[in-house]
């Protein structure tokens, strides 16, 4: 016995009715070129870290290799070059002997701190780290007000 045919679904391409509830769908809008360029300096790998640890004052090449664990000296020298060309960080070279060069944040890369900051409020609130096997869940009862970065660590901005 076949089973009579719907005749809203008998069309085999035909568009559901629009029911109150749908909605017209939005139009495309273009994002802001400048958006779009800070999206595209900011969003590369260690760039947000690095401009992080030049908040804290001026790194030699060293320390920010050794901050930012997992980062190759040439990439480092890639993402410093990169942001030196935008204008927020700059080469601080001092004439000594050895020569030492640091690397600081310009007044445009220190105008990045609330961005950093709200970042890193919201990983606080948002990002969970996978516990290390050995370690245990904090208690309910603990009341502290420090939340773990890392395995023994507190957060250094939230003070």
């Amino acid at each position: 016995m076949e089973k009579p045919q719907d005749s809203v679904n008998s069309a085999p391409f035909s568009t559901p009715p629009r029911t109150q509830q749908q909605q017209p769908p939005r139009p495309i809008t273009q994002l802001c070129p400048r958006y779009e360029h800070a999206m595209q300096i900011l969003g590369k790998r260690w760039t947000g870290l690095l401009i992080a640890s030049l908040l804290e004052g001026p790194r030699r090449f060293g320390e920010l290799t050794t901050i930012v664990s997992g980062l190759s000296d040439r990439v480092l020298s890639e993402r410093l070059r990169e942001l030196e060309q935008e204008g927020i960080v700059e080469r601080v070279v001092y004439p000594h002997i050895p020569v030492r060069v640091e690397y600081q944040l310009t007044e445009k890369g220190r105008a990045l701190k609330p961005v950093i900051d709200t970042i890193h409020a919201w990983a606080e609130r948002w990002i969970e780290l996978p516990l290390p096997p050995s370690s245990c869940q904090p208690s309910a009862t603990d009341s502290s007000s420090a939340s773990p970065c890392s395995e023994g660590e507190t957060c250094p901005r939230q003070a």
